[in-house]
């Protein structure tokens, strides 16, 4: 057999043996690998070009090979798994660089981090006062996660005691102009929905590239042609403005009657419309 028949047979199975292998150690990013997984990776991709380029070595042996250098990261992370001792012996532990707003000097020197260095991943947190910080810590990964001082952390709804409705992540429903029928059915929602929802916007689901739906039910889509526009979804808000405007409407009625009886019921009605609006508006908004 010529050599290069050998050497495509070899590639394509050794592509194949390696990518199983490679799914079963798990997906991750080289930045959170620890540095017994980036040794095992390297490894293995030498061993699989040493192998492929080399007509005469024995793919047998390049499958071994492989197998014993997936079955010890593969052990290794099951181990780290179940340890947190062997965890902090192959990942490392982390390191305060900042802590009740002082800066550990001591701990920088022993990750070998100057000054600078700490002042650039303040500045990537767009931080640029080291007197901001509460807390800051180095991961094993190498990020430095950063707790700014109370006064110095954005406002949030919580803060200013204003209530939010609870939200789950939205689904992608139409995708490449093809339905999703289970992100459909994850919402309690079907195909007459969409299609009735889409005809509001003149839009049929071949021109949609992209679109996504809440739990709500409020459809947000994204055409292949980019010169038309789509408009936002505006049930939400009006229904909010009307119920708004009725209850006003009720006061203003309550107001303007001489009859005890109907500025009772208009005073009531009023009341309990916009109390419907306090519960709702979160909602709505």
């Amino acid at each position: 057999m010529p050599d290069w028949i050998v050497v495509i047979l070899k590639s394509l199975t050794l592509i194949v043996v390696l990518f199983t292998f490679t799914k079963l150690l798990g997906t991750k990013h080289i930045s959170q690998m620890n540095i017994f997984e980036y040794i095992s990776g390297v490894v293995l991709g030498g061993i699989v070009a040493i192998h492929t380029f080399d007509p005469q070595a024995n793919i047998f042996h390049a499958i071994l090979a492989l197998f014993i250098w997936f079955i010890i990261p593969f052990g290794v992370e099951k181990i780290t798994l179940k340890s947190k001792a062997f965890r902090n012996f192959t990942e490392g532990k982390s390191t305060v660089f900042i802590q009740d707003g002082k800066i550990m000097e001591d701990n920088l020197k022993k990750e070998g981090y100057s000054t600078d260095d700490l002042l650039e991943k303040l500045r990537e947190r767009d931080i640029f006062l080291a007197s901001d910080v509460e807390f800051a810590v180095l991961e094993p990964n190498g990020s430095v996660n950063v707790l700014p001082k109370r006064e110095n952390r954005p406002l949030t709804a919580k803060d200013l005691g204003i209530p939010l409705a609870p939200q789950k992540e939205p689904q992608t429903i139409i995708m490449d102009g093809k339905v999703m029928n289970e992100s459909l059915s994850n919402l309690n929602l079907n195909l007459k929905w969409l299609e009735t929802e889409l005809e509001k916007l003149n839009v049929s689901i071949e021109n949609v590239f992209l679109g996504q739906a809440d739990t709500d039910g409020q459809l947000y889509v994204d055409l292949f042609d980019d010169s038309l526009a789509v408009p936002s979804p505006t049930e939400k808000p009006l229904l909010l403005a009307t119920m708004k405007k009725c209850q006003a409407d009720l006061e203003l009625f309550s107001l303007s009657t001489d009859n005890q009886a109907s500025k009772q019921m208009y005073e009531h009605n009023s009341k309990k419309l916009q109390e419907a609006i306090d519960k709702i508006e979160a909602y709505l908004t």
